[in-house]
């Protein structure tokens, strides 16, 4: 996720969230090639490139990232490459551009600040626009999907991945609605579901702010999407090249959590007293690079409130096969 000011010359800038931990985390080194495996406005590849004299491959799945890619490429002439595509499928997508290995891959995970801010893209429940919520441009739309799956799978979608505990009674209220008529605006779906919520026990939060996450993961298949891209992030990573993941939610996070953890090794065992069996553990693919989560800091909250949920986890690359070229 980011954040877009506007400068004196009206064009918007973008800040990413953690820049600072997350170049650290990365640690860009000259003739090294690093993976903006999110590229959006360009924020973490242009920090990235003003570290050090190295290269950056961006990926983005929204096609309007390559206008700002090619904006970006020309500040950094020779060092920046756009990709447009789905980060889980990097591997087959560098793969085809001859980049077969990197030395960091970074993670900025969710909906963008831009994305947000543009109604016609449909993610906001504050805005009015088509109920859209594709970060690409294909598969359905969140209104199709809010039109057509059955009761029962709304249900489930709105309690997996917006953790709404009133997602029956809204996926009630969703089949209700679209009896009368298809529910295609932002606005109308916001409505729907903040009637069907009730009262809020915090009313910083708006009721229709689970159900319109929840959506947006399912619309975009983002926790298959990150399965898919931290595995290919650790066949292409080189020895000592570093992981950065953002997270903004506790879904993501968890997925990159239980993925390092597995990866590192330091997953509990049912009890301290259970062996070991080393003959059947594989060797670790990577090193964490400190404990738990990294914060934002109080500065970065206070000057953008966006960032309180940011999560930073990090790991550094080991010797060892990737568990897919392992199992191969």
């Amino acid at each position: 996720m980011s954040v877009a000011s506007h400068p004196a010359n009206g064009r918007p800038a973008h800040a990413p969230v953690m820049v600072r931990e997350v170049i650290e985390a990365l640690s860009p080194r000259a003739g090294a090639l690093y993976i903006d495996a999110t590229f959006g406005r360009g924020g973490y590849s242009s920090a990235i490139l003003d570290a050090a004299d190295c290269k950056v491959c961006g990926i983005d799945r929204d096609p309007r990232a390559a206008e700002t890619a090619e904006e970006l490429a020309l500040r950094y002439p020779g060092r920046l490459t756009f990709v447009l595509g789905r980060f889980g499928d990097m591997v087959e997508l560098l793969k085809a551009r001859g980049i077969t290995r990197a030395d960091g891959v970074a993670f900025d995970l969710g909906v963008s600040s831009p994305q947000l801010d543009e109604a016609e893209r449909g993610f906001s429940f504050r805005l009015d626009g088509p109920l859209d919520m594709r970060m690409g441009a294909d598969g359905p739309t969140a209104a199709e999907i809010v039109n057509e799956l059955p009761e029962a799978a709304l249900a489930d979608i709105l309690y997996k991945f917006g953790e709404e505990r009133r997602a029956r009674a809204v996926a009630r209220a969703i089949v209700a609605a679209r009896k009368e008529k298809p529910i295609a605006r932002t606005l109308e779906l916001a409505q729907i579901v903040r009637r069907a919520v009730g009262h809020s026990d915090n009313p910083a939060i708006d009721t229709a702010t689970r159900s319109f996450q929840a959506l947006r993961i399912y619309t975009n298949d983002e926790l298959g999407e990150l399965d898919r891209g931290l595995s290919a992030a650790e066949v292409l990573l080189n020895p000592g090249g570093r992981l950065a993941a953002v997270a903004f939610h506790s879904l993501e996070d968890r997925v990159v959590k239980s993925f390092l953890r597995s990866r590192s090794g330091a997953e509990p065992r049912a009890s301290r007293h259970q062996p070991i069996a080393v003959w059947n553990t594989p060797q670790p693919s990577f090193r964490l690079l400190f404990r738990g989560a990294l914060t934002p800091s109080a500065e970065e909250v206070s000057s953008n409130p966006r960032a309180r949920s940011a999560r930073l986890r990090a790991a550094e690359r080991t010797s060892a096969p990737a568990t897919m070229e392992a199992a191969a």
